[in-house]
């Protein structure tokens, strides 16, 4: 039985995961823990788990799954690394390519397994975009566009210090990465054009970037916080890659049946749950000692692009990516 804690309860995704970590026959749910006190005790108790000290419920377990707002990504890894826990890190990595590397340094030197939480490698489509790309490839590479257009989340994610940054930090890293993986080549170049339109909050609410992949093909993304309030899904997650022979398109929220009544419009999602195979996933590589699907170099990788992008938007020039 591998044992497993909540390490702080900020991310609106806890809750997905806490519950599937409760649910599996493999896993014990051992506690939470928060620097919010009275958040991490209502998150212990939807959970049916203890609220504990950090120090005590890092002895306490095997791994962690770290729901804390971005800035404080890097303190719960290191302090998780230190007491020889393994780690599923919330996305992005961290704020700046600076912790993100601090972070890496950090997997490598203690060697735990360590994941990043980007779900969308999981969902459906992806997995059979894969699979088709495998088996009967596109021909040279000539484009891609994604989009992954949502509600803004409000709270913590539209805090500067506590986020590092808006939509672009939020919502990029989800495309970007699944990108990568699925044509096995890095974002090399980003122009981005980045402005708060939609809500009155100090972090950037849209934004379009036009990047470069290392051998030039053209990758459009648009990742702004764009849905209103009252749309029937949280978003939209597209990706479609052009080839000179086919075209392969993921469309994730596209596994829906929508509905409306006279209360409103709804949305039944019936495609498999992406957040189950990212949780199953890292479990198994806990109890086999192996890496997960999305390692933190993976997670780097994904920071450059976004730190890039914010670059370009003060420089209103286009900017090289980071190395890793």
């Amino acid at each position: 039985m591998i044992r497993v804690g909540i390490l702080s309860a900020a991310h609106s995704h806890t809750d997905a995961y806490a519950g599937l970590l409760a649910g599996r026959e493999d896993c014990g749910l051992v506690g939470v823990a928060d620097r919010d006190e009275e958040r991490g005790r209502e998150a212990a108790d939807r959970y049916g788990t203890d609220y504990l000290p950090a120090d005590r419920l890092l002895e306490s377990i095997d791994a962690g799954v770290i729901c804390a707002a971005n800035a404080s990504h890097r303190e719960w890894f290191e302090r998780a690394a230190r007491a020889g826990v393994d780690v599923l890190c919330e996305k992005p990595l961290a704020p700046t390519v600076a912790e993100a590397r601090a972070i890496v340094d950090c997997w490598e030197e203690t060697e735990i397994v360590a994941g990043v939480a980007m779900p969308l490698r999981f969902c459906g489509p992806a997995v059979r975009a894969r699979e088709r790309l495998a088996e009967d490839p596109i021909g040279s590479l000539r484009a891609l566009s994604g989009t992954n257009r949502g509600k803004m989340p409000g709270g913590w994610f539209a805090d500067p210090d506590r986020a590092g940054g808006g939509a672009v930090m939020d919502h990029s890293v989800h495309i970007v990465d699944l990108a990568t993986h699925l044509t096995g080549r890095r974002v090399a170049e980003v122009y981005a054009e980045v402005d708060t339109r939609f809500h009155d909050i100090a972090v950037d609410d849209v934004n379009v970037l036009s990047m470069e992949l290392a051998d030039g093909t053209p990758f459009l993304l648009d990742g702004s916080w764009s849905k209103p309030d009252a749309w029937h899904t949280w978003g939209d997650a597209t990706l479609e890659l052009v080839g000179e022979e086919g075209t392969v398109a993921i469309d994730y929220t596209d596994q829906s049946v929508v509905h409306t009544t006279e209360s409103g419009v709804g949305t039944a999602f019936y495609g498999p749950d992406a957040d189950a195979d990212l949780i199953a996933d890292f479990v198994e590589s806990v109890r086999e000692g192996r890496d997960p699907e999305i390692t933190p170099d993976e997670g780097l990788a994904a920071v450059a692009v976004v730190e890039a992008a914010y670059e370009s938007a003060e420089t209103g020039e286009a900017v090289a990516v980071a190395e890793r």
